[in-house]
């Protein structure tokens, strides 16, 4: 199977289907014209081989740099050079953490 994300006009990810896979090289217009769903299809990979990750829908095209951007998981969280949400303090490196988003802090989700 081929994967297609379809994108808004502010390139957001409004779908994601899956095509066979002898429609992949044409599946743009497979999309759009032979099943009349319209819109712009970028093709995504389950296996993260292109265009950076698996496009959910959320995330955002840039067609600058050709990849899917996951949604900001917290208004304080930043994009790093690798397109990576990073918080503004890192997280610890054992354990299991939460971020608090009210508190900007990590905290230890095992005393929850």
């Amino acid at each position: 199977m081929a994967y297609f994300a379809k994108i808004n006009d502010e390139n957001i990810v409004v779908e994601v289907l899956s095509i066979p896979n002898e429609q992949e090289n044409r599946g743009q217009d497979f999309l759009a014209n032979d099943l009349q769903l319209g819109g712009t299809w970028i093709q995504t990979s389950f296996n993260n081989r292109i265009r950076k990750q698996y496009a959910g829908i959320g995330f955002t095209y840039d067609p600058l740099n050709d990849i899917f951007i996951a949604p900001q998981p917290f208004a304080s969280w930043s994009l790093d050079e690798n397109f990576d949400w990073q918080a503004p303090v890192p997280k610890p490196n054992e354990g299991f953490w939460i971020w608090d988003e009210l508190q900007g802090e990590w905290i230890n989700g095992e005393t929850l």
